[in-house]
C-alpha cells in the first residue's frame, strides 16, 4: 500500500535540518576547540601586518594617459603597409611595449638612473631587509662596487618592478603610472616613459617601412629587367612566325569566322528552300486529290508554308484567277438556290469553276518548279562554301599553336608591366610614409605630482593581515582536529568501535595531604566518611587506603567521578539482569597507563558498599601495579594460589569498611609464561570456585596492545570492559588492539572515557555548558 508524500517530505526536510544543524555545530565546536590556536596565529598575523606597515616605506604614485586612436588621419591613404582596426590584442601589444626593456632602458640612459642609489637596490619590504643585511655585511666586509652594465641591469629592474600599464575600462586609453618614494621623481619618471613609449612607436614604425621601401626598389629592378624581356619575347616570335594581325585578330582567324558566318546564313536558307519545295508539293497532291478546292488554296498555303509562298500566290495571275474563282462560286450557289442544281446556267457554271480549278492547279505547279530550282542553286552555293571553310580550317591549325605561344608571351608581358606599375606606386607610397611617419598614440595626460602616498595603505593592510591570519588559524585548527585520531565524546566511540560507550568519568588527581581526593582544579571535596584512614598500614592482608584517586568513591560521593563509576554499575547490574551468568568482569585497555586498574578497584569499592559480595582479582601478572597500592606488603597472591603453595583463604586481603575482598598477584621477577599460567586449568577452577562465592568478580587485566595475556582469559571472564584515555588514545590503537583480540571484542560489556577534562569535554557539545556546569545539578548533591 502506498504511503502519503507528504509525511515523507516532512521527514526528509528534518533529516536535512538536522544534518545542517549538526554539522553547524560540528564547525563551532571546532572552533571552540581550536580558539586559543586560531586566536594566536590570527595574532601573528595581525603583528606581522603591523610590522609591514612600520617598516614599509611611504610610495607616490604618478599616473600619465595616453591614447590609441584608431582612426586617426591617414594622410597616405595608399601606404605599403596600412593601419588597420585597432582591438584588444592590437591594446595588449601596445601595453607592453609600453613597459618593454628597451623603453625602460631608455629611460634609465636618458635620465642616469644607473647612479641613483634608489634604483641600485630592490624595492619594497623585501628589498629593504636585504639592504639593510647587506649593509651588516658590508660592515664585515667590503663588498665589490657594481659594474656599469650590472648596475643598469639592476636599476632596470627595479624600475620595471615599479611601472605598470594597463587599459583603461574598454577604451582605447592606457594609463602609465609609476610608484617611488620620492614624488618628484615618479612624475619625472612617468613623464619620460611616455616620451620614450612615443618615439619608440615610431622607431617601430619606421623600421618595417624603411626595410619595404629597400625591399620594393630591389624588386622594381628586377621587374624592370623581366617585363623588357618578356616584351623583346613578344617582338621575335612575330617576327619569326611571320604572324599578322588586323584589329587584334589574326588574318587567317578572320577568314575562318567570315566562312563560317556565311555557311550558317546558306544553311539557313537551304532549309527555307527545302521547306518550300516540301510545302507546295502537299498542297498541290491535296488539291489533285480534290481534298481542297480552289478558294481555300491560298488560306492552306499560308499556314503550311509561311508568308513568302503566300505572297508568291497573290501575283497578278493568281489573284485574277481567285477573283474570277470567287464570282462563279458565289454565283453558282445563287442560280442554285434560285433556279436548281440542275439548270443548264449551273451546270455551265460548275464546268467554268472546274476550268478556273485546273488553271489554278498548273500555277501551283509552275511555282513548284520555281522553288525546286531555287533550292538546288541554294544547296551547291552550300557545297561550295564547306568545302572552302574545310580548307581555311586545315590552313590555320599551324598558326593556332603560334597563336596559343603567342597569348601566352602577351600575357606574361602584360601581368609583368602590371606588377612593375603596381610596384613602383607602392614604393612611391613607401618614400612618402618614410619621411613623415605618424605615430598611433598622443598623450592626453601629463603625470602631475601626486598630493597624498599610495602606500602602504594601513588599514586594507591590517585588514588583511588579520582576515589571512584568522583564515590560517582556522585552517590550522582544522587541520588539527581532523588530525587527532582521539576519543573526546561517546558518540565518536560508538560511531568508531560500533560498542555502546557506558560511562565518562572526570580526571582527577591525588593530595598527599590528606587520605582523599581532589577535582583537578577545584577544592577539596567533603568526605563522606573518613574511617578507615590510615587503616591498614600496619594490620595483617588489610587493604591500604592512601591518597589513591579509586577511594573517591567513598569519599566524595556527589563528585562526577563517582556518578562515573554509578554508571558502570549500572551497566553492569543491567547485563546481569539480562544473563545471570554473567559474574566475571574483566577490565582491559589497548595502551598502558589509561586507569583500568583505577577504574577496576573503584567499581569494586562501589559495589562492596553496596553490600555486595565482591573480590578484585589482579591478574595483571607482568606489572601488578593495583596490588602494589593496595596489598604493597603482600608476598603471596593469585600465583601461588593456582600452584597450590597457599590457599586462597590465606592470599586474600580485604577492606574492613567495605567488605571489599582484593586477590593480589605477586611477582618479584617478570613471568614469560603468564599467559600459560591464565590459561592453566587451576586457573580455570579458581575462578569457577570464586564465581559460587561472590557476587561480582572483577578482573585486572594486561593491555592488549604490548601483551597477550588478555586474550588468555576468554575461558573464565564473561564479559570485559574496555578503558580508553580521553583525549590520548587514538582510534587506530584501539582498532588495532580489537582486531586481534576477537573474542574479547565479541564479549564487551562496553567501553569507559577515563581521564576526562571536564573544562575541554563542554567543548565537543554545542550546549556544553548546560550539560555540565547546570545549576540545577547542585540539588541532587553534586559537588564539582
Amino acid at each position: 500500500m502506498l504511503q502519503p508524500t507528504e509525511p515523507l517530505s516532512l521527514e526528509s526536510a528534518a533529516t536535512q535540518e538536522t544534518s545542517f544543524r549538526e554539522l553547524a555545530h560540528w564547525a563551532i565546536g571546532i572552533v571552540r576547540r581550536q580558539l586559543l590556536v586560531i586566536a594566536l596565529i590570527g595574532a601573528l598575523g595581525t603583528s606581522l601586518g603591523v610590522f609591514y606597515v612600520r617598516i614599509a616605506p611611504s610610495t607616490y604614485t604618478a599616473e600619465s594617459r595616453i591614447a590609441i586612436d584608431p582612426r586617426r588621419v591617414q594622410l597616405f591613404p595608399k601606404a605599403t603597409f596600412s593601419e588597420g582596426q585597432i582591438d584588444g590584442p592590437a591594446l595588449d601589444s601596445e601595453t607592453v611595449l609600453a613597459q618593454s626593456e628597451p623603453v625602460v632602458l631608455s629611460v634609465v640612459n636618458s635620465l642616469g638612473l644607473a647612479k641613483d642609489p634608489e634604483f641600485l637596490k630592490s624595492p619594497g619590504v623585501l628589498g629593504a631587509l636585504l639592504g639593510f643585511a647587506s649593509h651588516l655585511f658590508s660592515l664585515v666586509k667590503r663588498t665589490k662596487p657594481l659594474s656599469e652594465s650590472e648596475a643598469t641591469k639592476v636599476a632596470v629592474t627595479v624600475l620595471s618592478k615599479n611601472l605598470w600599464v594597463f587599459r583603461v575600462g574598454g577604451s582605447y586609453n592606457l594609463s602609465i603610472q609609476y610608484r617611488s618614494a620620492n614624488p618628484e621623481r615618479a612624475v619625472q619618471i612617468a613623464n619620460a616613459i611616455v616620451e620614450a613609449y612615443m618615439a619608440k612607436q615610431l622607431e617601430v614604425k619606421y623600421d618595417p617601412t624603411k626595410r619595404a621601401t629597400q625591399w620594393l626598389e630591389e624588386r622594381i629592378k628586377e621587374l624592370n629587367e623581366k617585363q623588357k624581356v618578356a616584351e623583346r619575347l613578344v617582338v621575335d616570335f612575330k617576327r619569326n612566325n611571320n604572324v599578322v594581325t588586323a584589329d587584334g585578330r589574326l588574318m587567317n582567324e578572320q577568314l575562318v569566322a567570315d566562312l563560317n558566318s556565311q555557311l550558317s546564313l546558306t544553311k539557313q536558307r537551304v532549309s527555307e528552300a527545302k521547306a518550300r519545295v516540301e510545302r507546295i508539293k502537299a498542297v498541290i497532291r491535296e488539291v489533285e486529290m480534290g481534298r481542297v478546292d480552289a478558294g481555300t488554296v491560298a488560306d492552306t498555303l499560308t499556314k503550311q508554308t509561311g508568308a513568302t509562298l503566300a505572297d508568291t500566290l497573290n501575283s497578278t495571275v493568281a489573284t485574277q484567277l481567285r477573283t474570277r474563282y470567287m464570282e462563279l462560286v458565289n454565283r453558282e450557289a445563287s442560280w442554285s438556290r434560285k433556279y436548281g442544281a440542275k439548270h443548264a446556267a449551273v451546270v455551265q457554271l460548275r464546268d467554268q469553276i472546274r476550268e478556273i480549278e485546273g488553271s489554278f492547279l498548273e500555277e501551283l505547279k509552275r511555282l513548284g518548279d520555281t522553288y525546286l530550282n531555287t533550292y538546288e542553286v541554294v544547296k551547291l552555293e552550300e557545297q561550295d562554301l564547306e568545302k572552302r571553310f574545310d580548307d581555311a580550317v586545315s590552313r590555320s591549325q599551324p598558326i593556332t599553336q603560334a597563336q596559343i605561344t603567342l597569348l601566352d608571351l602577351e600575357s606574361n608581358a602584360k601581368n609583368l608591366r602590371t606588377m612593375y606599375d603596381d610596384f613602383r606606386q607602392r614604393y612611391a607610397d613607401s618614400l612618402q610614409q618614410q619621411s613623415f611617419p605618424i605615430a598611433d598614440a598622443s598623450i592626453t595626460a601629463r603625470a602631475a605630482l601626486p598630493l597624498e602616498k599610495s602606500g602602504p595603505k594601513t588599514a586594507l593592510i591590517l585588514v588583511m593581515a588579520a582576515a589571512g591570519g584568522l583564515g590560517f588559524g582556522v585552517a590550522v585548527g582544522f587541520l588539527r582536529e581532523l588530525m587527532d585520531g582521539s576519543f573526546y565524546t561517546k558518540e565518536q566511540v560508538e560511531r568508531a568501535l560500533q560498542t555502546p560507550c557506558i560511562a565518562v568519568v572526570p580526571s582527577l588527581k591525588s593530595d598527599n595531604s590528606y587520605n582523599g581526593p581532589t577535582l583537578m582544579g577545584n577544592p577539596k571535596p567533603m568526605l563522606s566518611s573518613d574511617r578507615g584512614l590510615g587503616a591498614g598500614l600496619n594490620d595483617q592482608r588489610t587493604i591500604s587506603r592512601g591518597p589513591d584517586i579509586c577511594w573517591a568513591v567513598l569519599n566524595s560521593p556527589f563528585c562526577r567521578f563517582a556518578e562515573g563509576i554509578r554508571s558502570i554499575k549500572l551497566a553492569v547490574d543491567l547485563n546481569r539482569s539480562a544473563v545471570n551468568s554473567k559474574k566475571v568482569i574483566g577490565f582491559i585497555s589497548s595502551l598502558p597507563h589509561e586507569g583500568k586498574s583505577t577504574i577496576a578497584a573503584s567499581l569494586a569499592l562501589l559495589m562492596a558498599q553496596a553490600s555486595a559480595r565482591v573480590i578484585l582479582i589482579d591478574c595483571d601478572l607482568r606489572n601488578p601495579s593495583l596490588s602494589r597500592r593496595l596489598a604493597p606488603n603482600a608476598d603471596h597472591g593469585i600465583l601461588e594460589v593456582t600452584a597450590g603453595r597457599t590457599t586462597l583463604k590465606n592470599a586474600l586481603w580485604t577492606d574492613q569498611s567495605t567488605n571489599l575482598t582484593f586477590l593480589p598477584a605477586v611477582t618479584n621477577n617478570p613471568r614469560i609464561c603468564s599467559s600459560d599460567i591464565l590459561s592453566a586449568d587451576a586457573t580455570g577452577k579458581l575462578f569457577e570456585n570464586l564465581r559460587s562465592r561472590y557476587d561480582y568478580v572483577l578482573v585486572d587485566l594486561t593491555p592488549l596492545m604490548p601483551i597477550v595475556d588478555a586474550r588468555a582469559t576468554t575461558a573464565f571472564v564473561d564479559c570485559y570492559v574496555c578503558v580508553i584515555e580521553w583525549g590520548r588514545t587514538t582510534t587506530d590503537a584501539v582498532k588495532h588492539a580489537f582486531r586481534d583480540a576477537h573474542n574479547i571484542s565479541e564479549n564487551m560489556l562496553g567501553i569507559v572515557l577515563n581521564k576526562a577534562d571536564i573544562n575541554r569535554l563542554r567543548r565537543y557539545y554545542p550546549t556544553g555548558e548546560s550539560y555540565y556546569r547546570n545549576k540545577h545539578y547542585g540539588q541532587y548533591g553534586f559537588t564539582e
